[in-house]
């Protein structure tokens, strides 16, 4: 999980809780977003689009592109602009989820690839 917002950050984290085989690893940064992603491999990825040094299009770019994997992507943000969404599920982002974050609506964008 990358996200810089602190609140926001904890309300993936309790909602994360609810299933019970998940690790979390969560990064401030898009850069150490990138380190992690080109050190490991992860099951489902969180990221915000906007944030510090690298955003979420980066990471969208890293796994897609670069590495050709097609890890389940789940993007977050405040920029909730339909053509920001629309642009984000075409280049390949599974899921968006609008801030302010609602804990339902995440379950329900990530379980699909958490069960």
């Amino acid at each position: 999980m990358c996200e810089d917002d602190q609140v926001v950050l904890k309300v993936i984290e309790v909602t994360l809780q609810q299933f019970k085989n998940v690790e979390p690893v969560f990064v401030r940064d898009g850069i150490d977003a990138m380190e992690r992603l080109k050190e490991e491999q992860f099951g489902l990825i969180i990221t915000d689009i906007h944030m510090p040094h690298r955003n979420g299009d980066d990471v969208l770019r890293l796994v897609r592109e670069e590495q050709k994997r097609d890890t389940p992507i789940v993007m977050v943000s405040s920029d909730t602009e339909e053509e920001v969404i629309a642009l984000a599920l075409k280049s390949g982002v599974n899921a968006f989820v609008k801030k302010p974050l609602d804990p339902k609506k995440l379950v329900r964008a990530i379980a699909p690839f958490l069960n």
